[in-house]
């Protein structure tokens, strides 16, 4: 797919969309503020600053621990495979057993930790379904963190330690 198709393709999309890209390609190419869901570029909210704070007071802490007992790396809306997806999380972290393939293109795994930082258009159901789609391709943890309300929902997966 040559990058004028892609810019076609993404110029003007607001709503999913069918499109005619695999999954791997979407991985490739890593189209900005979109994630790929079952053929579909589905756009992402776009951040409000609180969204931003929160994002950034995450992957500070998260990174200068990961940093300092050498764990592995952090991200900040970095591209993953989960299951037949491409997604997005807000805030992601990946053990350094994770850390293989090309750096100029997506994850092809799941991150070992997802977090999700809950926008003024998120619908909650569609929240809770996103935490188990991680979960069940492989993620072992998923944070939502939820803004206006001030709370942080937790999931684990059956495989993560205790």
């Amino acid at each position: 797919m040559t990058q004028q198709e892609l810019h076609k393709i993404t110029q003007g999309i607001r709503a999913p969309e069918q499109v005619s890209m695999t999954l791997a390609e979407f991985l490739e190419n890593d189209i900005d503020g979109y994630e790929y869901v079952k053929g579909e570029l589905v756009p992402m909210s776009p951040p409000t600053r609180i969204h931003s704070k929160v994002n950034v007071n995450v992957i500070r802490h998260l990174d200068r621990y990961v940093r300092e007992n050498q764990l592995g790396e952090g991200h900040v809306e970095a591209t993953f495979q989960v299951g037949e997806r491409a997604l997005k999380p807000d805030v992601a972290f990946v053990s350094t057993s994770g850390l293989t393939g090309d750096e100029n293109t997506g994850f092809p795994i799941p991150p070992d930790l997802a977090i999700e930082v809950v926008s003024p258009t998120d619908v909650q159901w569609c929240v809770v379904d996103k935490a188990f789609v991680y979960l069940n391709a492989g993620t072992r943890l998923v944070w939502v963190l939820d803004p206006r309300s001030k709370t942080v929902t937790v999931y684990r997966s059956d495989l993560s330690e205790n």
